[in-house]
């Protein structure tokens, strides 16, 4: 099984990026991700055992609480740079809360064997990927003209655990367990 764990976004957030994203797909054929799989990713635990699956849900179950958090999606970036992006994001705002949650779901992950991040934690939702520079310039263009990038701001209560299933069109992601923040 392909795992990480995430906090789900808004209703409101979700339909605010859908509308974005209709106005930036006519001049950009990037590689769009599904309006259903934005989430903010927490933890990308990577292949896991399915026999394995109970122990890896108690191990989280018992991760600190930071209490509700209050996240606010707002920005926009490229990954890894603006010069040669492989990748369109929205950014994240959210208080200390937010790190202590993932610094929490790393530490009890890497108790049960599980690597732990080799990178800084960067809160983000990906957009879109980006295989060459075709629509970059468009894209730019059309994000440049538009106002401000403000998608939502929303209170998380709980984090999910998810598998994700590769498919023809991309993957597609199953919740299977959630965990409360208070």
């Amino acid at each position: 099984m392909r795992l990480f764990t995430a906090i789900d976004i808004s209703e409101d957030a979700r339909a605010a990026l859908t509308e974005f994203v209709a106005r930036l797909r006519p001049v950009a054929p990037f590689r769009w991700s599904p309006p259903g799989n934005l989430h903010i990713t927490t933890k990308f635990i990577g292949e896991w055992p399915q026999a394995n699956l109970q122990t890896l849900c108690q191990a989280l179950r018992g991760a600190a609480k930071p209490g509700s958090l209050e996240i606010s999606i707002r920005g926009l970036g490229w990954f890894p740079n603006p010069h040669n992006p492989r990748v369109l994001f929205a950014g994240i705002a959210a208080g200390p809360g937010l790190k202590t949650l993932h610094q929490a779901t790393d530490a009890a992950c890497a108790a049960i064997g599980i690597a732990p991040e080799a990178k800084p934690y960067s809160p983000h939702l990906t957009l879109a990927r980006i295989a060459g520079a075709e629509g970059v310039a468009a894209a730019r263009g059309r994000i440049a003209g538009a106002p401000p990038a403000e998608f939502g701001l929303f209170t998380a209560r709980a984090f999910h655990l998810y598998e994700s299933v590769p498919g023809g069109g991309g993957s597609q992601y199953s919740k299977l367990e959630e965990f409360p923040l208070l």
